[in-house]
Parts: C-alpha cells; structure tokens; sequence
C-alpha cells in the first residue's frame, strides 16, 4: 500500500499545495497513491493522538508512506526519529519530496537504526541519572523520599470522605461492608480501611473476634 500523507496546521493553510506536489512526485515515479491521510493539527500534538498514529498502526511491511516534508510528520527532532523508527521497525517506508529522504532498505536507513537506538539509550541513561540526582538531592535537603504517612490527619484525601454520612445511615440500617462497598463503587478492604482509620469503627471481622 502506498498512502500520501498531508498535515497543515491551522485552517488558513490549504492541503492542495501539498497533495499537488506528492502526485507530481508520484507520476513522476509512476506510482499510485492507495489512500490519502489528511488533516489539519500543530505537529507538536503527539502522533499517537493524530490520524498519523492511526497511519502507523495499519502500516505492513513494504508499505510506503509519502509526504511532501519530514517536518510534516512533526515539528522537533526527537518526535520525527520516533516516527521513523517505528516505520523501520514494521519495516514501512517514509519518502519526502523537498527533503529527498528514503527510509527504506539502503545503508542509509542501517545507520539511521543505529543512531535511533543510540539516541534511545542515551535518553534513558540521562533520564535516570536525573532522576537519582533528584532523589539525592531531595534526600539530602531532609525530604521524606517514598510513599506519604498515614492519611489520618488529612481525611478528606480518602475517595470515600464525601460519602461520610451515606456511610453513617448503611451502617446504622445494618448494611454489610461488602454491600456498603458496592453502593458506593469501591473495594470492600477500602471501606474497612475507611471505617477502622477515619470513623474509628472496627471492620465486622475484629468486632466478631473480640466477641
């Protein structure tokens, strides 16, 4: 399959410059474009939330995707490498028109895989360096590092809070935890934890063991 893929970004902006030159191009080359891909979004707005994700989801080996820039595919660096890494992975060609760009089988696209997955490496080895940096940081300026302390001085964090007194009229109606859990959409181990830490009511198993 061979789709044509075009994006503009406001509405101002025509999509017929963009499609003139890929079927210029493509009669040129005598190809046939398959399907056409169009729509009219910033290139900073993630692929996977544009008709572009939806694009590289469908794509099969020896698929080829053109379009008239790579810019038009996004608008930093790192996006456009992810959006062609993707494309090498399924093994999907990307040809620009401006930019003469072939993503396909060639010794080019071989170096392009090793620089892809050398970038990825070094993102990931900054990320967590960073983020140890932080957490060292933090540690050394006295902040408590892992999950907060008990909630029971802050009550009104629990999902469970806003429905204090339907809770205080099942209880006295003799509702059951597991049905008082049900009404009100939670596990029954979080209105135990509710009852025991914030109403100060023992959850019916400790009742029934002091008893």
């Amino acid at each position: 399959m061979i789709y044509g893929y075009i994006r503009v970004s406001t509405d101002k902006q025509t999509v017929e410059n963009q499609r003139f030159e890929i079927k210029n191009f493509c009669s040129r080359q005598k190809l046939q474009i398959d399907g056409w891909i169009e729509e009219t979004i910033s290139g900073t707005k993630a692929y996977s939330k544009r008709a572009l994700g939806k694009l590289l989801q469908k794509v099969e080996k020896d698929d080829l995707i053109i379009c008239a820039e790579l810019s038009r595919l996004g608008r930093n660096l790192f996006m456009i490498m992810e959006i062609l890494n993707i494309c090498m992975t399924k093994e999907c060609k990307v040809w620009t028109i401006k930019d003469n760009y072939r993503l396909g089988d060639d010794i080019q696209s071989k170096v392009l895989a090793f620089a892809f997955g050398l970038s990825a490496e070094i993102e990931r080895n900054l990320i967590s360096q960073r983020t140890r940096e932080a957490l060292a940081r933090k540690k050394a300026e006295g902040i408590r590092l892992g999950r907060p302390p008990g909630r029971r001085s802050a009550p009104e964090k629990y999902k469970l809070e806003k429905k204090r007194e339907l809770i205080y009229q099942l209880l006295k109606a003799g509702i059951s935890q597991r049905e008082i859990a049900r009404i009100t959409g939670v596990h029954r181990d979080t209105v135990a934890r509710y009852m025991r830490n914030i109403l100060g009511i023992p959850s019916q198993a400790q009742r029934a063991t002091k008893e």
